[in-house]
């Protein structure tokens, strides 16, 4: 008996569904996505052969400018939000609730904190015609850079990932180094990190050699 031959048909996919997908999902990205926020000074760091790149998160930075402004930055909203809930509990800065939320969703700070409510509510082209863009103290008499990296770290939480980065131009003054510095020795923070452009190692020296046999062993695993 011969066999029946069944008609072909061609197949359709419904494609809505996964269209409605790939939307939904651009969508929550563009709103998710934090943007880096735009440096207040321009920095050009000094050069050194490390080849460690700096993080994307865990980190609170210290950008120094070229006149000894200090700046101060840290990444994580909940983490930024206990931070300057804390600050303005503690110094009673009264700030309001604009100010803080351009705090939380990450402006960089470089003044003092009895101009942080004015401050904080001016956009950052304002902030640097102002005149209250000082940077943040750090002399002796008020240092209050030891107070944002104390109230910093307990915002984190004892985060065991935390790294403390410092940022400083090529042409920044040395005591103005030497005080940052003794601010992180005095809150007995040993590790630091600095923020350097690469360069390649001296020919013959120890580290050109590590390189050569990083590059050889990175070409043979290829």
């Amino acid at each position: 008996m011969p066999k029946v031959k069944m008609a072909r048909k061609s197949t359709m996919i419904d494609m809505t569904a996964m269209c409605d997908v790939a939307f939904l999902l651009l969508t929550f990205f563009m709103l998710a996505t934090s943007f880096k926020p735009e440096e207040p000074v321009t920095v050009v760091t000094p050069s050194s052969i490390n080849t460690k790149i700096l993080p994307d998160s865990d980190v609170i930075l210290l950008t120094v400018g070229k006149d000894g402004r200090i700046f101060f930055s840290m990444d994580g909203q909940p983490k930024r939000k206990k931070l300057i809930e804390d600050l303005n509990s503690q110094f009673k800065l009264n700030l309001d609730q604009k100010a803080m939320n351009n705090f939380i969703v990450g402006a960089i700070v470089g003044t003092e904190l009895k101009n942080l409510n004015s401050y904080l509510n001016l956009k950052m082209e304002q902030r640097k015609t102002s005149g209250v863009e000082t940077g943040i103290p750090v002399d002796s008499a008020n240092n209050e850079l030891a107070t944002w990296i104390n109230y910093a770290r307990t915002a984190q939480g004892g985060n065991p990932r935390l790294q403390y980065c410092i940022k400083a131009d090529n042409g920044t003054p040395y005591p103005t180094i030497k005080q940052i510095m003794q601010t992180f020795k005095d809150l007995k923070i040993q590790k630091l990190n600095l923020v350097t452009n690469l360069e390649d190692a001296p020919p013959g020296s120890a580290a050109a050699e590590f390189q050569r046999q990083q590059g050889a062993a990175k070409k043979s695993g290829e």
